[in-house]
């Protein structure tokens, strides 16, 4: 029974890995990540704020030290709340590549493109396998275009491929009008790797103190759907690898990714809830049903499910909406 996959350029034995997570954070829980067999490890992201702030004094274009600027940067978190500093952050990842012998991956998450994005050239330099771009921008001008918003994300891209030389993931969101043209131009621009979706962690409101409030919750086997549908429209149809993040919960989720043809399924609630042994829990399911269906090779059934060879998609994406409302209470 073969389950190796590829993934960003590399063969791996199965194709769960650890996503970013604050499994990250340390050597030791890094370590107990590769013992369970996660496959590779994205550490947790770097973010362009703490970047921005460490090397110009500068977030989001405002002085940290301008009075004026107080009340709207109080909304981020002080230094020492981040888990590590952008350079103790190149130099965990140095100690991590001499801990562990599966592939890891960087990730800078931020929102513009500007000189935080050299910062990977740091990240390419202490060893990283690879990089993972979490790409998390809200557009709250009513006057930013669609279009104007995904060309500076496609020169985004674009610029970090020509700063480095390893593998770069682009972990996106979903909320895209055309997201499979957004992914060819991904592709274009250089990308090895996307991965669907980033979740959007929406805010709350209190209604004792009458302010939004950060809200925080792992995802549930109900978020799945979504990363079904676009794994499986644009399986065989663009060079990048695909990937999962969000809403794998158990075995049969993963299985499920796998079809819709999914190169790799990232783990993070899964593992934050039962540790990092559910790994192997995700990988024994998995072999048990290839077992049953007497699949010997993990590559003859992925993509199976996907719309690879649906004469028109569109009509099929169109058709199965009407035939799901149709079948409510029949």
């Amino acid at each position: 029974m073969q389950t190796e996959t590829s993934y960003l350029g590399f063969r791996l034995p199965h194709p769960f890995i650890a996503g970013a997570s604050p499994f990250g954070h340390h050597l030791d829980t890094v370590r107990r990540l590769e013992d369970a067999g996660c496959a590779a490890i994205v550490l947790h992201s770097l973010f362009e704020e703490q970047i921005t702030a460490a090397s110009e004094g500068r977030i989001r274009h405002m002085d940290v030290l301008d009075s004026e600027c107080a009340s709207t940067l109080a909304h981020f978190p002080p230094p020492d709340d981040y888990a590590l500093s952008p350079d103790a952050y190149a130099e965990h990842l140095q100690r991590v590549k001499g801990t562990v012998r599966v592939p890891v991956i960087g990730s800078l998450n931020g929102a513009s493109g500007e000189s935080w994005l050299k910062f990977a050239r740091v990240i390419e330099q202490a060893g990283a396998d690879a990089l993972e771009l979490n790409i998390y921008d809200v557009a709250t001008e009513l006057s930013a275009s669609a279009a104007a918003i995904e060309y500076d994300l496609v020169e985004l891209v674009g610029e970090v491929h020509r700063l480095v030389a390893i593998p770069i993931a682009v972990k996106l969101s979903p909320f895209f009008t055309a997201f499979g043209a957004m992914a060819r131009r991904l592709d274009e621009a250089g990308a090895g790797g996307l991965v669907l979706f980033n979740r959007f962690y929406q805010p709350d409101i209190d209604i004792d103190t009458m302010q939004p409030t950060p809200r925080v919750e792992l995802s549930t086997s109900g978020e799945l759907l979504l990363r079904l549908r676009w794994i499986a429209i644009l399986h065989g149809r663009v060079r990048p690898s695909l990937a999962v993040s969000g809403g794998v919960a158990t075995p049969e989720d993963g299985i499920k990714a796998v079809l819709a043809g999914a190169d790799a399924v990232q783990l993070v609630s899964g593992l934050l809830r039962h540790g990092p042994d559910h790994v192997q829990t995700m990988r024994d399911g998995l072999e048990r049903w290839m077992t049953r269906h007497a699949v010997e090779h993990l590559d003859d059934v992925r993509g199976r499910a996907s719309l690879q060879r649906t004469e028109d998609r569109s009509a099929f994406e169109r058709a199965s909406y009407i035939r799901a409302l149709q079948s409510w209470g029949q």
